[in-house]
């Protein structure tokens, strides 16, 4: 992997997480300071997160971690809903032997997480889980797609987890997914998928007043 593509996904990380939270400046200078590295693959890290639209690049004064809306946040999650049900679609008519026994194995890692109260891995592994579904579609530009789109909304869905009684919720959303892929029933996958992405309602008041949380206890840190 590429020192730029390494960089990319660390700073990834840290706006996943909250460490980067919307908004935050990320200057040249201190990421060149701060990992090691010369300007240049910097600079190929900042072009390729602004490609997925995690920062953007203002000229004359640098980058700074991408900040959205709630209604475009909830457009967000209604197409990757969307993108997501169609990968389960297509998954539940194609996916092989091998492809599901991948899925398998994500869904009972995340029942461990699940059990030691660990929102942080299964955050992790709930990404494999999602993963494994769009493999099975075995469309690869759906793939690319939802990829991308996944990876600009994952310090939302991060923060879902943190939900209280969230974790288990989405375990049991899974199971159900899991069902329907093993029962080669597209129309269920694909019902239960988009009742497991899709945020409204409720959960997305839970999703805002968690970011609101994050945001004010990293400005007051």
């Amino acid at each position: 992997m590429k020192i730029s593509e390494q960089l990319c996904e660390k700073i990834e990380e840290q706006i996943a997480t909250g460490a980067l939270p919307p908004g935050s400046a990320l200057d040249e200078a201190t990421l060149v300071a701060q990992y090691g590295v010369s300007r240049t693959p910097v600079r190929e890290a900042l072009i390729q997160l602004a490609a997925e639209g995690l920062i953007e690049i203002r000229p004359r004064r640098g980058a700074v971690v991408t900040s959205i809306g709630p209604t475009r946040l909830m457009e967000m999650f209604e197409v990757m809903a969307e993108l997501e049900a169609m990968c389960g679609r297509l998954a539940a008519r194609r996916m092989s032997e091998v492809q599901r026994q991948t899925l398998l194995a994500a869904h009972r890692a995340c029942e461990a997480a699940r059990a030691q109260e660990d929102s942080d891995t299964y955050f992790y592994c709930n990404e494999a889980f999602h993963a494994a579904i769009y493999a099975g579609s075995q469309n690869q530009f759906l793939i690319e797609q939802t990829t991308q789109l996944q990876r600009r909304l994952r310090p939302y869905r991060r923060l879902q987890l943190r939900v209280r009684n969230r974790m288990g919720i989405s375990l049991r959303e899974h199971g159900n997914v899991v069902d329907a892929i093993i029962a080669g029933d597209a129309d269920a996958t694909e019902h239960a998928l988009r009742n497991h992405v899709v945020v409204q309602g409720e959960r997305f008041a839970d999703l805002l007043a968690s970011l609101n949380a994050l945001t004010q206890t990293l400005q007051a840190a």
